[in-house]
């Protein structure tokens, strides 16, 4: 439940703090005192919408602060989410500054709105003026009728196989995609492989093509060189390993009187053997030589189909266009894979087709069963309510499916009982806000939700009528907290606890009243700005 709500700095309230005991709390206040600006502090803190319009005028920014006592559903929720929580209760807080920039707190720990969004779903439930307006909605219908029969279960289990069920189909379309392009591709991909593979790529063999084209193109120029100075070094009179030898042996003799000649001589027997190397060296070359033409043509040929093959493929080397050749394979491969993925797709996709069909058929019999007592059990609330002879009717029809099964559900009224119609266009302003306290307090009282705000649900009601919805609303606060805006002094009388709300000098404030401040408050609202005796006397009989 509410325990406590602080206010600072927020439009008009400059600041405000107050708890909230259990059962029901009444706040009334002259219209336009800022009941409504105190319920949007609360969805406020409740992860709404912050903007700088809510930043009042005494600081940059306004502050909202509630705080909750701790059921087992917000427990193990905060668990589940690895949130802070404390045994005695949680405080939700949010900032708003005047830059517009908004920050939410969950014990002083900074969490997403988001978060406070999905604690409010277990914290409080807030009845705005509105929201009969609700009951043109198929999901809130379908939610009212699925928490009568017990559903909730069924329908997490059917919102689960639904989101699975999309996500298989998705998966199925991506294959059928992915094996549609691969067939289309397929042939040409394979057409590919196959020259590729005829290619009989060998690493590093461009570089070494290239070379012996070379070699093999000026063949002749190179065997006139070659053999030219092959002549020279293996000359038997001139060669330079004869000259050097020749010079060897003079300063050998030289060095009987000369020592460091026979340094020089070792340096020219050196270079001698290096001349004579040279010499094999080039002979060798002249030898191994080849000025075949038909070499030629063939390497030059495959010199041209390496160069079509890279620029067919837009690569620069051998080892890329071998790369490639994998890659093509390795698509042609993944094709003849596809059908068989497909086949499991689909056959995953019946699967859970198979138990959604299951699961929605179970949730529909569920409701199917659940219709009439439901119903019966809110025209009776309404027969309480002095709608004596109304008739109200649940009706099930097909629906397009989705995660909430394959359900449509419509709420039919009649005020005389006669020929029920849909509720939004045969229920009047007060009609619609019984219909609609009715259906809170079913839902209430198997939602287990701690904490219930009404804001003026008996707008539209009067007299005995006001009375009844008061009792109602009274009866609802034995099981939950209740807490309740309203202009009926028979609603008011019935509470627990009374808030006034007012507003002096643009400011607004709100403070609990006593005995009897309560009976001025209610006296007041019998018989509006001139409080009368006759109007005390019967507040005070309103509240015996």
């Amino acid at each position: 439940m509410l325990r406590s709500l602080r206010v600072s700095n927020y439009i008009l309230i400059g600041s405000l703090e107050t708890s909230f005991p259990e059962g029901l709390s009444i706040i009334s206040g002259e219209t336009g005192a800022g009941k409504s600006i105190l319920l949007g502090a609360l969805a406020l803190v409740l992860g709404g919408k912050g903007d700088v319009s809510m930043v009042g005028p005494a600081g940059d920014s306004c502050i909202v602060e509630a705080e909750f006592t701790l059921t087992p559903e917000v427990k193990a929720f905060l668990q589940e989410n690895d949130l802070p929580f404390d045994d005695e209760g949680i405080i939700l807080r949010r900032v708003v500054s005047r830059s517009g920039r908004s920050r939410s707190f969950l014990c002083d720990e900074p969490v997403a709105a988001t978060t406070l969004q999905e604690l409010a779903g277990l914290l409080v439930d807030i009845h705005s003026q509105h929201q009969t307006l609700r009951l043109q909605d198929r999901m809130f219908r379908l939610e009212a009728l699925d928490l009568f029969a017990g559903a909730g279960a069924e329908r997490e289990t059917c919102a689960g196989l639904w989101s699975s069920l999309q996500e298989a189909k998705r998966h199925l379309e991506s294959v059928r995609e992915a094996k549609e392009r691969a067939q289309r591709e397929e042939d040409y991909n394979r057409a590919l492989v196959e020259k590729l593979q005829e290619a009989n790529l060998q690493p590093g063999e461009l570089p070494e093509l290239e070379e012996e084209q070379k070699r093999l193109a000026h063949a002749e120029e190179l065997m006139e060189m070659l053999s030219e100075a092959d002549g020279i070094l293996s000359s038997e009179e001139y060669s330079p390993a004869m000259q050097l030898k020749q010079v060897q042996r003079l300063l050998e003799k030289a060095v009987k009187f000369i020592g460091p000649m026979e340094g020089l001589a070792q340096r020219l027997e050196a270079a001698r053997l290096e001349v004579e190397d040279i010499e094999a060296d080039v002979s060798a070359q002249l030898t191994r030589l080849d000025v075949s033409p038909s070499r030629l043509e063939q390497v030059e040929s495959r010199l041209s189909l390496l160069y079509s093959l890279m620029q067919k493929h837009g690569v620069q080397t051998v080892e890329e266009l071998i790369a490639e050749r994998d890659a093509l394979a390795a698509a042609v491969e993944y094709a003849g894979t596809l059908e068989e993925e497909e086949k499991a797709a689909r056959k995953e996709v019946e699967r859970l087709q198979g138990l959604y069909a299951a699961s929605s058929g179970k949730l529909h019999t569920m409701r199917e069963k659940a219709s009439a007592p439901f119903a019966i059990s809110i025209e009776k609330q309404l027969h309480a309510l002095d709608l004596d002879n109304a008739a109200f009717r649940v009706a099930l029809s097909p629906a397009a499916a989705g995660p909430t099964g394959e359900d449509a559900v419509d709420f039919l009224f009649s005020s005389t009982g006669k020929e029920p119609r849909d509720v939004a266009k045969a229920a009047s302003g007060g009609e619609l806000s019984r219909i609609m306290l009715s259906l809170k307090a079913c839902m209430a009282h198997f939602r287990k939700m701690p904490t219930l705000v009404f804001d003026e649900i008996d707008t539209g009601v009067s007299g005995s009528t006001a009375d009844k919805m008061g009792s109602l609303v009274c009866s609802m606060g034995t099981r939950m907290q209740v807490i309740a805006i309203t202009h009926l002094p028979q609603v008011a009388a019935k509470g627990n606890a009374h808030f006034l709300v007012s507003r002096k000098a643009d400011v607004t404030s709100m403070h609990l009243l006593d005995a009897q401040g309560r009976v001025m408050e209610i006296a007041r609202m019998l018989s509006g700005a001139s409080i009368t005796q006759a109007a005390i006397e019967n507040a005070k009989s309103l509240l015996g």
